[in-house]
């Protein structure tokens, strides 16, 4: 009996750490290690420093939809992260949101993914807006929504 239950539990394991190894998307490379599998870049308090030194092309952070992918690239005042940082403010809870945004949100019709009150009816909460000078998959900006839009009937 113990053998069978040892056994049973090795397999389980087993198959619990292929499947997260197959989750890490090949080729990511990160400065630091990202608060989720969804994120991947360098750490929030260097970007200002990495943008510092690169072209407003460099792509600071990487949001995953399955297995697509969006970038956040240094950018400029009118878009990217010094567009986000200077009119929206960036901190870690700025960057959760657009991940989740990215990876569970609806497409919202500007290009971008928002997400959304779970209330009757839905009020959105944030918006990104995808497509910049520098790439169609880029992400533009992202704020959150301060006035709802007109509420459907539920």
């Amino acid at each position: 009996m113990r053998r069978t239950s040892f056994r049973a539990v090795n397999s389980a394991l087993t198959v619990a750490a292929t499947a997260a190894a197959l989750l890490i998307p090949v080729g990511a490379v990160s400065a630091a290690p990202a608060s989720n599998d969804r994120i991947v870049g360098p750490a929030a308090d260097s970007i200002d420093a990495t943008c510092k030194k690169h072209s407003r092309k460099y792509i600071v952070r990487k949001y995953y939809r399955g297995p697509k992918f969006y970038t956040l690239r240094c950018g400029t005042k009118t878009w990217g992260w010094k567009h986000i940082k200077a009119r929206h403010g960036w901190n870690k809870t700025m960057d959760k949101k657009i991940s989740t945004a990215i990876w569970s949100g609806s497409p919202n019709g500007r290009g971008g993914f928002s997400t959304y009150t779970n209330t009757c009816p839905n009020i959105e909460k944030f918006r990104t807006i995808i497509g910049t000078p520098a790439g169609t998959n880029d992400l533009l900006t992202a704020y959150k929504v301060n006035q709802p839009a007109a509420a459907a009937k539920c």
